[in-house]
C-alpha cells in the first residue's frame, strides 16, 4: 500500500473539498461513479496509514496524541523518522524521556561540569523552534552550558549528565523541568528566536543534543 508524503497528506487534511463534492465533480466529468468511489476510498486508506505511522512513532516516545498537528509541518521541520536505530529509551523520575542515539567514547559529563553542545529544539508535534546548527548551511554555533540547576533547564541537565563526548541523545522534556523562568539556558540571544522559544515554555519540548566537549 502506498504511503503518501506529509505534503500530500496535508493537502487531503486541509483541503475544503468534501467527499460528496469530489464524487459529484467526477460524475460531471463523465467518469463512472463506482470507479471514482473506489479510487477515493484508496486515497483515504493511504492517508490513514500515513497518519497512524507517525502517531505510533510519537506515542512510542510518550507524546500525547493531543499534541499532533492538524496539518503536518514541512519536511525540513519535522522529526526525522528515518534516523539511525535507537540504542535505548528510558524515562527518568522527573518525567523526562530519553533516547540514546549514539554513545560517545570521550570524557563523561558530570553535575557541575561545563559542557559544549549542539542542539535542536522542537515542539512535541515536530515543529522547529531553535537550533545551534543552521538548517540550510549546516554551520554550527555551539553553546557552552554549566550543568547547574540555577543556570540551565533541569530537564536538559538530566539528559546531559552521564553522556560522553561524541554522544547524541533525543529527549522529551516536560515544562515542569523546562523553562520555568526566562533566565535559564540554553536561550537564543536574538529577540525573535528567544520570544518564539519562550512562547512554548508551558508545553513539552523535544531536544536533540550532541555533546562536543567537557571543559
Amino acid at each position: 500500500m502506498e504511503v503518501r508524503s506529509p505534503q500530500t497528506i496535508a493537502q487531503f487534511r486541509c483541503a475544503p473539498t468534501t467527499r460528496k463534492n469530489y464524487i459529484s465533480s467526477s460524475i460531471a466529468n463523465g467518469q463512472p461513479k463506482r470507479a471514482r468511489v473506489k479510487e477515493l476510498q484508496g486515497k483515504f486508506s493511504s492517508l490513514a496509514v500515513s497518519r497512524s505511522s507517525r502517531r505510533l512513532f510519537l506515542e512510542f516516545l510518550g507524546f500525547s496524541s493531543a499534541f499532533l498537528p492538524v496539518c503536518p509541518a514541512p519536511a525540513a521541520e519535522m522529526l526525522d523518522m528515518k534516523e539511525v536505530e535507537v540504542i535505548r529509551t528510558l524515562k527518568l523520575a522527573s518525567g523526562v524521556r530519553v533516547q540514546d542515539i549514539i554513545e560517545g567514547n570521550g570524557p563523561e559529563a558530570h553535575e557541575g561540569d561545563l559542557v559544549e553542545i549542539n542542539y535542536v529544539c522542537r515542539r512535541s508535534n515536530g515543529y522547529f523552534v531553535h537550533s545551534t546548527v543552521d538548517q540550510f548551511s549546516g554551520e554550527s554555533n555551539p553553546v557552552t552550558l554549566p550543568l547547574d540547576n540555577k543556570q540551565i533547564i533541569e530537564g536538559l541537565k538530566e539528559v546531559l549528565i552521564g553522556m560522553r563526548v561524541g554522544g547524541k541523545r533525543r529527549a522529551l522534556i516536560p515544562p515542569t523541568v523546562g523553562y520555568i523562568n526566562e533566565n535559564l539556558k540554553p536561550i537564543p540571544d536574538e529577540f525573535g528566536p528567544r520570544r518564539s522559544l519562550l512562547s512554548h515554555a508551558n508545553e513539552p519540548l523535544v531536544f536533540e543534543v550532541q555533546l562536543l566537549k567537557v571543559l
